[in-house]
């Protein structure tokens, strides 16, 4: 394809969808973005000025004061933000300022984005759409292993529940529900590891493309 193409990742929490969507991101000459972390940007910036990550005023506020820079923390990814962003992202005018963000991001050059509503809200006519998805238990153990490598360790039975819990927010929620697209390829990953997750992917988005 001669023109620049998007290709979207959706998925539940540790999936493995961010380390495909960045192997897929390099592999096609994408640049990529990890829409999540935009959500935790802003639940960070809410956490940090004492607010109420739920509070649709505060939270807003922050999306659309978000800058690249506030996406290079280093402390995103902990359990408070990980509660934290699923409550931003199901505030409607939170995902209404951070899509214009997304869009303009892929608008020049094409993009691999990965997150929960990417083939569904932000870019429904993507060049490919893949659902990466793996069992609950896999997920958790996954998680687990991440925080350990941080050196926290909330207990496998403490983030599995959180996961679940996660899990239920982001299919409920009435802004953009965590569904899978209708025309998207379903990757399940829970039996594979990272390299034959990313051959399987690449296998797909190939097939995708060559069919115009």
């Amino acid at each position: 394809m001669t023109r620049p193409i998007v290709i979207a990742i959706d998925g539940p929490a540790a999936s493995g969808k961010g380390t495909l969507a960045r192997r897929l991101a390099a592999a096609f000459n994408l640049p990529y973005l990890d829409t999540g972390l935009l959500y935790r940007a802003v639940a960070r910036r809410v956490l940090d000025r004492g607010g109420d990550p739920a509070d649709p005023a505060a939270s807003a506020e922050q999306a659309r004061t978000l800058g690249r820079l506030d996406l290079e923390r280093g402390d995103l990814r902990t359990p408070e933000v990980d509660r934290a962003a699923s409550a931003v992202a199901s505030i409607k005018p939170v995902r209404a300022a951070l899509l214009d963000f997304q869009r303009r991001f892929a608008d020049a050059s094409g993009a691999v984005l990965d997150g929960r509503d990417i083939g569904t809200i932000v870019f429904p006519a993507a060049d490919v759409k893949l659902f990466v998805t793996a069992s609950l238990d896999v997920r958790a153990k996954r998680r687990h292993l991440e925080r350990l490598a941080h050196g926290i360790d909330p207990g496998y039975d403490s983030v599995r529940a959180e996961l679940a819990a996660r899990d239920a927010a982001d299919r409920a929620r009435a802004a953009a529900p965590l569904v899978q697209a209708e025309d998207a390829l379903l990757l399940d990953t829970s039996e594979m590891d990272a390299d034959h997750a990313f051959t399987a992917a690449a296998d797909l988005v190939n097939k995708v493309l060559a069919r115009g």
